[in-house]
């Protein structure tokens, strides 16, 4: 690891975690926490959680747990060029799925809707809530007993309301302070993945075409790039060169931006960073091109007439669920009838948030389909 920066975060002054523990040497906090993410349940159950495509309609379309790793390499790249803590964006970026339902925002959407009137549901907070409580490993405490800075990364966003009920990490939204560095270029890392690898999935799907993104200033420029300096190459390798220029178009403007903006305000510590506004940023050229993709794919394959039917599909499935055992709470799992008894719709939302595609489908199946053999 390069030197850190005095503004970076700082395993050795960390702010703490929820219950005391002894240090683990000869690991850091951050990589104590990013080992417990990677050894989690809901960790594993990201390989079968989908990004856009349902699970089972392909091998190669993208899940969590590979957009998670993809993340991760990004942020890291990013933290080290910055001179910020690397460990602490990996554990981040490992971390920021994790409350997930099945079959993407299809999913989320569905149970937002279903919990309108028990306080909602949020992918974000259900990952706050996964390594706060819900993962049962230890014999002192619940949740994994992440630092401070980890579980602040974690939370990107947060209502008011919610801000109020979450403690320490919720107090910046009330304050209107930033998180650490290392919390914000993760959240760009986070999306930089998400968008030029739905290009890819995209394109593999079938349901966008190279044609409709050579529209797309971003895509354009660096397609232009690939085929003046190979003429003749072949669609197979044209798109994956594409793609990875567009991102290290990001990356690099990315880190030059975002290096700029903190020798302009010139932080001397992380406290200082908590104080200033966000300093992780795109320049305002490549910030325009990047909205004008997510624009595209917005129109052109969030809303594409396939996923909207996967969308319907995912979105009854996720809806039954919820009011089959939301009205017979006997029908939960043992470990979830306990904590139905003080909060029966919070339950049932944890269980279905922890599903992932294929079980969910199961589930769904084992409940409602009348079959001659049980």
């Amino acid at each position: 690891m390069n030197t850190l920066a005095p503004y970076a975060a700082n395993p050795a002054q960390t702010i703490g975690r929820q219950f005391d523990e002894p240090a683990s040497a000869p690991r850091n906090a951050f990589q104590r926490d990013r080992d417990r993410i990677i050894h989690s349940t809901a960790f594993r159950r990201l390989e079968y959680k989908t990004q856009v495509f349902v699970n089972h309609e392909g091998d190669l379309f993208r899940t969590r747990l590979t957009h998670s790793l993809e993340v991760a390499q990004l942020a890291r790249g990013i933290a080290r060029t910055l001179n910020l803590h690397e460990d602490l964006t990996e554990a981040i970026a490992l971390a920021h799925d994790l409350g997930h339902t099945p079959f993407g925002h299809a999913g989320q959407d569905a149970l937002n809707a279903s919990m309108k009137n028990h306080g909602g549901f949020e992918h974000n907070l259900q990952s706050l809530r996964v390594v706060e409580k819900l993962e049962q490993r230890y014999a002192e405490f619940d949740g994994l007993n992440l630092t401070f800075e980890t579980r602040e990364g974690i939370l990107k966003h947060c209502s008011i309301k919610n801000a109020k009920q979450l403690g320490d990490v919720g107090q910046r939204f009330l304050d209107k302070t930033s998180p650490s560095l290392e919390a914000q270029l993760t959240n760009f890392a986070d999306e930089i993945a998400y968008n030029n690898h739905d290009v890819d999935d995209g394109l593999r799907s079938g349901l966008i075409s190279i044609e409709q993104l050579s529209q797309v200033e971003l895509f354009a420029n660096n397609q232009q790039m690939v085929a003046k300096q190979y003429p003749n190459l072949e669609q197979k390798r044209l798109i994956p060169e594409t793609i990875r220029r567009m991102i290290n178009t990001l990356v690099t403007d990315l880190c030059t931006q975002s290096a700029k903006n903190i020798a302009q305000h010139q932080p001397q510590s992380i406290a200082d960073i908590r104080k200033l506004p966000p300093l992780i940023s795109f320049s305002a050229e490549i910030a325009a091109q990047n909205h004008k993709l997510k624009q595209f794919l917005r129109k052109n394959l969030y809303h594409h007439y396939q996923v909207n039917r996967m969308s319907a599909k995912a979105t009854r499935i996720v809806q039954e669920l919820f009011t089959c055992f939301y009205d017979n709470a006997g029908l939960l799992p043992d470990e979830y009838q306990a904590f139905a008894k003080s909060d029966k719709a919070r339950a049932v939302a944890d269980y279905i948030a922890g599903m992932t595609d294929r079980f969910a489908i199961r589930e769904h199946r084992r409940l409602f389909a009348v079959e001659e053999h049980w």
